[in-house]
């Protein structure tokens, strides 16, 4: 049997991400290192496009990053919302981008504006970059991607598999004075593209022939190979925590797929009145791993029993679940096979 784990791969299927990674990371390497000189072309002077009618700055300080740290932030934010890009396609997440870009312009000097009229408070000079849509990009982050416990911190503090992503955000909100300006601007113009306020989405999207145009450049450049079907080993201290790692992932990979070949085959099944627990035919390999510390053959262990099918499940993991979007029916029926594991019911529920 073939194991993958989808949750690790990397930029494949996203080569606007992958753009969006290097080519700007390039470009604030050449101007901060080797070009210092031309600094000034792509500073995001709002001084100057009011007063010198330099309007064609509102699109230089808007691509480049001036600021390693910046970059180094909105990279990493940048690969982690590149599911977007795997779960709309390419046109349609440029599109949102492009949209965010123009009108976080609009938003970024309605803000000053406001900021100068009702504060008296005048902002010159913005930070540089493609960071109102990366901000914009965490409205699509808190709406459609479920939230997921991983663990507590003091027993007080949730920690969920969105953690990471808020903090990396946070660091990038305090890395200069005005990059609160940049980034209310970002949210506001993700959350009118978003909820397609005004119908922004027909007029501010990515024209056909272009988004052929940049398949046509940029896929063949920056297009992943798919990635191989042999799972990672894991990272623990020693060999035999390597391989208890191991063998907990392919348990997981191998409920996954008995459970996913059991539900296309549902509608064949009708007189069967509960879902199979698989864990009935085959041995864990959980509990294959244990107490192994030398490789060779091992003696043949019973199948380990998993408490019956009728198990109840607990209403209040199927809220859970419920609140994520999920059906009813298929949270139900995830949590029974699964012996009342959210973690386990949830990785399924959102893969398939």
């Amino acid at each position: 049997m073939m194991f993958t784990f989808t949750g690790s791969r990397g930029l494949y299927k996203a080569p606007l991400s992958k753009s969006l990674l290097l080519l700007p990371t390039v470009l604030t390497v050449l101007l901060t290192v080797l070009l210092p000189q031309y600094q000034d072309l792509f500073i995001y002077n709002l001084q100057a496009v009011r007063q010198g009618k330099q309007f064609w700055r509102l699109v230089s300080g808007r691509l480049i990053c001036l600021d390693l740290k910046d970059t180094f932030c909105s990279s990493l934010l940048i690969y982690n919302f590149r599911i977007f890009e795997r779960r709309f396609g390419s046109h349609k997440f440029a599109s949102f981008l492009f949209g965010a870009w123009i009108l976080s312009a609009f938003v970024d000097l309605l803000l000053i504006e406001a900021l100068r009229v009702m504060f008296d408070l005048k902002v010159d000079v913005l930070p540089a970059g493609l960071l109102g849509p990366v901000f914009a990009l965490f409205v699509p982050f808190y709406c459609s991607i479920p939230r997921v416990q991983v663990t507590q911190l003091l027993g007080h503090v949730s920690i969920t598999n969105k953690s990471l992503t808020y903090i990396v955000g946070a660091q990038l909100l305090t890395s200069s004075a005005y990059m609160w300006v940049v980034a209310c601007s970002g949210l506001i113009a993700g959350m009118l593209y978003y909820s397609n306020k005004l119908a922004v989405q027909k007029f501010l999207r990515v024209p056909g022939w272009a988004a052929r145009c940049g398949s046509v450049l940029l896929e063949p450049v920056f297009s992943d190979s798919e990635p191989t079907a042999e799972a990672p080993l894991g990272m623990g201290a020693t060999l035999d925590i390597q391989r208890q790692q191991r063998m907990d992932m392919l348990d997981q990979q191998l409920f996954l797929s008995q459970l996913a070949h059991l539900r296309r085959n549902a509608q064949q099944q009708q007189a069967q009145t509960g879902l199979l627990n698989w864990n009935r035919f085959f041995p864990t390999l959980r509990h294959r791993g244990q107490n192994q510390h030398h490789e060779g053959p091992q003696p043949q262990q019973p199948p380990y029993m998993h408490p019956p099918d009728n198990t109840a499940v607990a209403e209040e993991q199927i809220a859970r679940l419920m609140e994520m979007g999920f059906s009813r029916m298929d949270a139900q029926e995830a949590l029974r096979a699964s012996n009342n594991d959210i973690n386990i019911a949830t990785n399924f529920l959102l893969q398939h």
